[in-house]
């Protein structure tokens, strides 16, 4: 071993100091060095593997493995042919100019001067060529591989049978041809600079180019190489202009009469589209021009010719069009763009599917005085949801959350269930797990014991009880009432984001009841098995836990649940649709199913107008609540389906998508690529069907495209005259869209009530009211996605939602009365402000609740009601409508105590309503005396008590007043009847 030895002073000038040997390590070392290099790429080897392998083994327990197959080989496919393609088209460029260069003898004194750089290279030059066309090649394929989406519609696309006005070419080319010819242009224009970069850098190192050297800068040899190149680049242009032409149809433009305009315009018609055919022409002139200094050897002609296509790209492609905009469209711009104008109300309207939309004009006053025929109209008119899912959800949670480690989502849902063979709006949630609520966290209870919800909890939509509570339907845990027997345990849901370990040896929490904890073990399916010691630790390393590969809570039968909400799932399974921001609940055929809309959508429909889903679909209940997703955030597209309904089994987490849209080009496009994913629209059972509703996001989209394009006059359109906008939301300061409401109403042409969503509109910039729209919503029936627009007369001013609340709120003796409700510590909060049409008018209804007196959950307590400038405010909604329709007058009721929750009626004579009445008083001081505990479980046994005895004083009152025989007493029995039957009614 070599050693290099030198001599150090010592610290006292004394002798030389020791020698010190260094060389290389020994050969322990080395050994130990290269175990670790290899256990280093081992690890990193592993760690890439598991992310694979974790996939794989998800996508398979859900029975969707072609989903992860055919991405991932279309992925791979692509990634290696450009990847290879790229390597090998600049590692080509490179190998010919190496060998095109010139010999040593005629170099410069310039090249000369280059050769201790090209003796550098000389040993390592193939592995520097293959380090230089693997690295470009690598970026390349990774490019490619995410345009694994547009490589799947380009081939598997299928016609529209709609051609575009201007080109008559099928929407088809647009959508699916036209985005993957620009990928390849793209790949193109990117192999040819980097080629044309590699070939100069080569040529000019191994002397073909020279800079500072007298005479010729090239050789032939590097000219006709460097022109070819240039010559691709140049052909590559010439199709790019020519592509640009169909691009006209869906470029995207600003507009001042519609915004965001998509299209050909005048401008675009007139001057753009010849001046691209022109360059077209150009560019293929000048890449001949290149091809043939192969011959003339010389680079004058091509250099003439680039410089000519440079000047014309300006002059015609630039200033040209400037010119026609200004001097011929501005002057007479209605006459010039009303021919597109009409294109893109057409196509825009077909895109997002509101083509059929029916506008009709509405009287905006009532057409009858019959008030006893308006107070009956207005009962049949619509079934008012008085409990407000957005507001009732610190209610359910805390008359039913029944555990801390429950709890519902803040924005409940709105769905329909049939009782004694009626339909019924009902308000619905999950009594999901909230890990927040565990008493205690750790591994094992984070994991494996808390590992689910239980239980629906469901209450109606249109009463409330005595107390200002929901009238629970299903309620209590384990839940029990009106839906029968069903599988109540929640596995998936829309808060279980943490993955849980289920069926092992280790049991789960179930439910508490009087008797303890009740622990169960996964049964089902789903998830992967950890059984197998290489998922285990494939899961240890990809989840970052290191529990999971020794834990001995994990063990036969042991299952990983993860990918939990239904949005992740039908996302993961289905990567190709846009998911809707809202999945909701329904109990089908004994179990509890997640119900999910979602979308195809595109961006390549022609002249239609594009929008921004994640900006149209907010409101003020998504501004207010980060736990509603907003659809597609930012996403801009132009064509858009309600094509797929999904479904998520709550216990199982199994995923099923249904066609739902049979027309829709798009999705068949995704079915031919993933075939036997999405299942025929046939096989949505009944009891599916009877849940499945109209998606709020779409409905979003399309109101807010109808703000312009209810018009179907170009010249309208254009004057901006029928402008309209989304109001804000009336009902609290947020300044945000007002949402759209569920509610089971008539229109004015129909004969029965139809689940529908509602929204208004009001003129822009002001806020008087200028139309009411409505969509069927109710799946199965020949009307669903039927819009209907109520368009006020402009005559007239109507009032809008805002006007309405500010009236409402400026009314002296509301305002009173509200003030004596907001007493001590109450708030008050305003429910949904609903629209019904109504015999001509418009008929409002807002539920008011008060938060108080230690109570931190809202209780619906009055009623607000106007009708054609009548306004109301009672305790019920039939009260108010008595009094806003004149058929009962107006009695200020006396002002409640903050806090009070249900008041038992006034005592009576009879004998029998006397001991109902006092068992009534005895279970609301029970129940006063539970909620201050917070015993909600006697709460709520005490309020079921006191309804039985409500009940039965009614009941008991009602026999009194059928037996009085004469008029005093008949009369004194009608009145304690009605007495009875109004308080034990309040607030239904």
């Amino acid at each position: 071993m070599r050693t290099l030895a030198f001599q150090m002073p010592d610290r006292g000038g004394g002798p030389t100091g020791p020698r010190i040997r260094v060389g290389r390590p020994s050969r322990r070392v080395r050994t130990l060095l290269m175990t670790l290099g290899v256990l280093a790429v081992l690890v990193m080897a592993f760690v890439m593997f598991a992310g694979f392998w974790t996939d794989w083994l998800w996508y398979r327990s859900v029975d969707y493995s072609s989903v992860f197959t055919t991405t991932l080989w279309t992925k791979v496919g692509l990634f290696v042919v450009f990847g290879l393609l790229m390597a090998a088209a600049v590692g080509a460029n490179v190998w010919l100019a190496h060998r095109l260069r010139p010999p040593l003898s005629a170099m410069s004194m310039e090249q000369q001067n280059l050769d201790r750089y090209r003796m550098g290279i000389a040993p390592y030059k193939k592995w520097i060529l293959f380090g230089l066309t693997a690295l470009v090649g690598l970026i390349a394929g990774a490019s490619a591989a995410g345009q694994w989406r547009t490589w799947l519609m380009w081939v598997n696309g299928v016609p529209f049978g709609q051609k575009d006005p201007q080109f008559h070419l099928d929407v088809a080319f647009y959508a699916f041809d036209l985005p993957w010819y620009r990928f390849l242009l793209g790949f193109g224009f990117a192999a040819s600079v980097l080629s044309l970069v590699a070939a100069v850098l080569t040529h000019y190192l191994y002397g073909g180019l020279r800079v500072t050297s007298p005479g010729a800068r090239a050789t032939a040899a590097a000219t006709g190489h460097l022109s070819v190149v240039l010559g691709i680049f140049v052909s590559l242009k010439a199709v790019a202009y020519w592509l640009d032409r169909y691009g006209l149809a869906v470029k995207a433009s600003d507009f001042k009469a519609t915004g965001n305009w998509t299209g050909l315009r005048y401008v675009d018609a007139n001057a753009y589209l010849p001046a691209k055919t022109i360059l077209f022409c150009i560019a293929v002139i000048c890449a001949v021009l290149f091809f043939a200094t192969l011959w003339r050897r010389t680079w004058q002609l091509p250099v003439i010719g680039f410089g000519l296509m440079v000047l014309s790209a300006i002059l015609i492609g630039g200033l040209y069009p400037a010119i026609v905009q200004k001097f011929q469209v501005q002057p007479n711009e209605q006459a010039k763009e009303s021919p597109y104008v009409e294109k893109n109300l057409k196509a825009t309207r077909a895109a997002y599917g509101i083509n059929d939309t029916k506008v009709t004009e509405y009287p905006g006053k009532s057409e009858t005085d019959d008030k006893s025929k308006l107070r009956s109209d207005a009962d049949n008119a619509a079934s008012i949801r008085l409990i407000d899912p957005n507001v009732v959800s610190p209610t359910f949670q805390q008359l039913q959350q029944m555990r801390n480690y429950y709890a519902f989502p803040s924005n409940l849902d709105v769905d329909r269930y049939t009782k004694d063979g009626k339909d019924q709006d009902t308000v619905i949630g999950l009594r999901e797990l909230d890990l927040n609520g565990i008493p205690k966290h750790n591994w094992i209870n984070d994991h494996f014991r808390y590992t689910h919800g239980y239980g629906v909890v469901a209450a109606k939509g249109t009463a409330a009880d005595a107390g200002g509570s929901p009238v629970f339907t299903e309620s209590d845990l384990p839940s029990k009432g009106s839906l029968g027997k069903y599988e109540q345990r929640v596995y998936y849901g829309e808060k279980t984001s943490q993955y849980s370990i289920v069926g092992g040896p280790q049991k789960e929490i179930d439910y508490s009841d009087e008797n303890g904890e009740r622990t169960t073990s996964y049964k089902a399916k789903s998830g992967v098995n950890l059984s197998n010691p290489l998922n285990r630790a494939a899961y240890a390393v990809s989840l970052g836990e290191p529990q999971i590969l020794y834990s001995g809570a994990i063990g036969e039968g042991s299952r990983i649940l993860y990918n939990r909400t239904p949005k992740e799932r039908v996302e993961a399974v289905a990567p190709w649709l846009t998911i809707d921001g809202d999945s909701y609940p329904a109990v089908v055929n004994g179990r509890i199913q997640w119900i999910v809309d979602a979308y195809t959508t595109s961006n390549g429909y022609p002249y239609a107008s594009r929008t921004t889903l994640g900006d149209t679909t907010a409101d003020s209940l998504t501004a207010a609540n980060n736990q509603r997703a907003v659809v597609a955030q930012q996403n801009q597209v132009n064509y858009i389906r309600n094509s797929v309904k999904a479904t998520v089994d709550a216990y199982t987490g199994k995923v099923k998508l249904y066609q739902w849209d049979k027309k829709d080009p798009v999705l068949k496009t995704w079915m031919k690529a993933f075939p036997n994913t999405v299942q025929p629209k046939a096989d949505i059972s009944k009891t599916l069907m009877d849940h499945l509703r109209y998606p709020q996001d779409l409905f979003k989209v399309q109101r807010e495209l109808l703000t312009r394009y209810h018009v179907k006059s170009a010249q309208t359109f254009l004057s901006g005259s029928e402008v309209w906008q989304v109001p804000d939301d009336p009902t609290n300061k947020s300044g945000n869209a007002v949402p759209p409401y569920y509610l089971s109403m008539r229109m004015p042409d129909e004969a029965n009530q139809a689940f529908s969503l509602t929204t208004t509109f009001t003129p822009n910039g002001r806020d008087n009211l200028s139309a009411f729209m409505s969509v069927n919503a109710e799946a199965g029936t020949s009307d669903y996605g039927k819009i209907d627009i109520l368009k006020m007369p402009s005559a007239e001013t109507i009032d809008g939602p805002k006007q309405v609340q500010s009236k409402f709120n400026s009314n002296e003796a509301i305002a009173e009365k509200i003030r004596l409700l907001r007493g001590g510590d109450s708030e008050v909060e305003y429910g949904n402000l609903l629209t019904v049409p109504l015999d001509g008018e418009l008929l409002y209804v807002e539920p008011v609740y008060v938060r108080g007196g230690g109570l931190k959950y809202p209780l619906l307590r009055k009623v607000l009601v106007t009708y054609a400038g009548k306004t109301a405010f009672e305790d019920t909604l039939d009260k108010a409508l008595n009094v806003v329709f004149g058929t009962e007058s107006e009695t200020p009721a006396e002002p409640e105590k903050p806090g009070d929750t249900t008041k038992p009626p006034p005592a009576t004579g009879n004998e029998t309503v006397q001991d109902a009445l006092s068992d009534a008083d005895k279970a609301f001081k029970s129940g006063q005396d539970a909620m201050k505990k917070g015993d909600w479980e006697a709460y709520g046994k005490a309020q079921d008590d006191l309804q039985d005895a409500l009940q039965r004083a009614a009941d008991a009152q009602k026999a009194a007043g059928e037996k009085s025989t004469d008029k005093n007493g008949s009369d004194k029995g009608d009145s304690d009847k009605d007495s009875g039957e109004k308080e034990s009614g309040k607030g239904s």
